[in-house]
């Protein structure tokens, strides 16, 4: 009875549907959150990969950087949550480049941000956006990574706070103000971003949006980049085993393959006799 459900999620595509087409590239600027020179903030695992309430506290050392992450009853903030920062970060970056002056309130419509994000613009879209701002206020940050050449000493949320201004009758949230953290706000204030392919926000598993984004930090105009299979672990902040990761990173190789489904780039997996010294290459 199983065998045919496996074929057929084998037969689904990498990509989500692109669920809003429009004729436009959409071009989205993300914070790169790291000490300004070093640029390694996409680097660090600030967001779980898991799809269920992650309720585990963790630290992260790389080199002379680290970063303490702590969840709400909620659970930490997910990758997809993430996409509420990049569409904020992206209209701030925007009124930057426009001469407007910047504030850390971000006021914009939902049905703009879940079609931006390739998100489902029905009742339970709505449900995992309020859900997603839950989480990322409520996940708390320590660390001495700078952004924009300041530290910020105490404890914050992805964002501080938010605010459903107004509502429709059927109650989903019409107008949301965002205030981001000081974190945040400092790297975007000092130009410290990167520019993501639209077809980001279809990629379904968490670990290919956290290896695109790695790939994306790295690659820049280089012609190929390789990270071993054992780094790539820690930088995606996966909590699977060594052996469960590379299954996954595997199914990510073959899939990309097949149909080319990763953007910007392609990727490959050297294999030099198991263990964590096999290599990625994207």
């Amino acid at each position: 009875m199983m065998e045919p459900q496996i074929d057929s999620l084998h037969a689904r595509s990498p990509l989500l549907p692109d669920r809003h087409p429009t004729p436009d590239l959409f071009i989205c600027d993300i914070v790169d959150a790291a000490p300004k020179g070093d640029m390694a903030s996409m680097e660090h695992p600030v967001f779980s990969l898991a799809t269920k309430p992650d309720l585990r506290a963790r630290r992260y050392d790389h080199g002379d950087n680290w970063m303490e992450v702590k969840p709400s009853a909620d659970g930490l903030a997910t990758i997809h949550d993430r996409d509420i920062l990049i569409y904020c970060i992206s209209q701030l970056v925007h009124a930057m480049n426009q001469g407007r002056p910047l504030s850390q309130i971000v006021r914009f419509k939902g049905v703009e941000l879940l079609k931006a994000t390739n998100r489902m613009t029905n009742g339970r879209g709505y449900d995992l956006l309020k859900a997603a701002l839950e989480r990322l206020a409520g996940t708390r940050i320590t660390t001495n990574i700078l952004t924009g050449d300041k530290e910020i000493t105490r404890g914050f949320g992805l964002i501080e706070s938010f605010e459903i201004v107004r509502e429709t009758r059927d109650g989903r949230m019409q107008e949301v103000e965002v205030k981001l953290s000081d974190w945040v706000f400092n790297a975007i204030q000092a130009k410290e971003v990167l520019t993501l392919h639209r077809d980001y926000f279809r990629l379904r598993r968490p670990i290919e949006r956290r290896m695109y984004e790695i790939a994306r930090k790295h690659c820049g105009r280089k012609q190929e980049w390789r990270i071993s299979i054992g780094l790539l672990r820690k930088k995606c902040g996966s909590t699977s085993t060594s052996k469960e990761f590379k299954r996954l990173v595997r199914k990510v190789v073959d899939d990309d393959q097949a149909t080319d489904h990763m953007p910007d780039y392609r990727v490959r997996l050297d294999e030099r006799g198991g263990g964590d010294d096999d290599i990625v290459i994207f």
